[in-house]
């Protein structure tokens, strides 16, 4: 199920400003938590990751 699309512009401007995984409210992807893990990967914020 694709993401709102606010929801993912939102999320990526928040990745941009981190160099380690955040959800969209900014706070550090737990590396246990895979659903968002995959989530995060799939929707293609992985890419927008600091570097």
């Amino acid at each position: 199920m694709p993401l709102n699309p606010s929801i993912k512009l939102t999320w990526i401007e928040i990745q941009k400003r981190h160099s380690v995984p955040v959800n969209a409210i900014g706070v550090r992807i737990d590396p246990k938590d895979r659903f968002t893990l995959k989530v995060w990967k799939a929707e293609g914020i992985d890419q927008f990751m600091r570097k």
